[in-house]
């Protein structure tokens, strides 16, 4: 065999991406970093086919991107404002539910969310994303079908791969709790 395809043999295996297998349960550390190709239970989409959902308008599109908090320590009289989520024009943002273990109070915001953008009918089409590579998407659509969601969209490659695509974004703002 000559040297060059001798190193091109060994050379690609390596750029190959690692698969990532599907965990028992949700994943609760490292949040951004490669994610599986499956979600048991839901159907997995690439941009093309999110965009497709999107412009039939039958899907509640759900952005689980974590909202970072005010930090605790800025000195006083220092204007804080949260950075801008660029998402999926429509898309409902629910922040921080897709953590491998939440609080109850946040389950419930995490529920009512869902209630709402899904008109309280756990057979409505709803689709989860985030970023790239990150599991709080994954973490949020499994909890969403532990929930009896029946219809569940996956998105891994969220808006990274929809902006990509060149399809549009806005700006939105995550859903208040309610009283």
């Amino acid at each position: 065999m000559k040297p060059l395809l001798a190193a091109l043999l060994v050379w690609l295996p390596a750029q190959a991406p690692a698969q990532v297998a599907e965990p028992d349960d949700y994943r609760m550390d490292h949040y951004r970093g490669p994610v599986p190709s499956t979600l048991f239970g839901a159907t997995v989409v690439g941009p093309e086919e999110a965009h497709r959902l999107w412009e039939d308008g039958g899907t509640a599109f759900i952005d689980v991107l974590p909202q970072a908090p005010k930090p605790a320590n800025l000195p006083p009289g220092t204007i804080w404002r949260d950075k801008p989520r660029l998402s999926i024009p429509g898309a409902t943002w629910l922040p921080n539910v897709g953590y491998g273990a939440i609080a109850e109070v946040t389950a419930t915001y995490f529920r009512d969310g869902l209630a709402e953008a899904t008109a309280r009918d756990p057979a409505h089409p709803v689709l989860f994303f985030c970023l790239e590579d990150c599991w709080m998407s994954w973490n949020a659509a499994k909890r969403a079908l532990e929930y009896g969601y029946e219809t569940v969209y996956w998105l891994p490659e969220g808006t990274d791969g929809w902006a990509l695509w060149d399809y549009p974004t806005e700006r939105i703002l995550p859903r208040e709790p309610q009283p």
